[in-house]
């Protein structure tokens, strides 16, 4: 079971770094050359890039994330109960 645990802090901490990617864009001052910056967008990129143009933005809203998070979330969680099924 520790595994379980383990997955879901790392799927949780990885959630919120997504998050703070897409937080981001909003502000139009970031300044991307910053170390932290370039580690989020470095880690992320692999998820984010397969969902860009996916659904076309309303205006200047990228739905994009929403399907990402979505499907994500859709993956982590038959990930996760075959881990626990594993784990019997």
């Amino acid at each position: 079971m520790r595994i379980i645990a383990l997955a879901d802090l790392l799927f949780e901490l990885y959630t919120w770094i997504l998050i703070a990617r897409f937080l981001l864009t909003w502000f139009p001052n970031v300044d991307y050359s910053h170390p932290i910056i370039q580690f989020i967008h470095a880690i992320t990129n692999p998820v984010v890039r397969p969902f860009r143009g996916i659904v076309p933005p309303l205006g200047n809203l990228d739905l994009s994330p929403l399907v990402m998070f979505f499907v994500l979330r859709m993956a982590y969680s038959l990930l996760r109960r075959i881990l626990f099924l594993v784990m019997l």
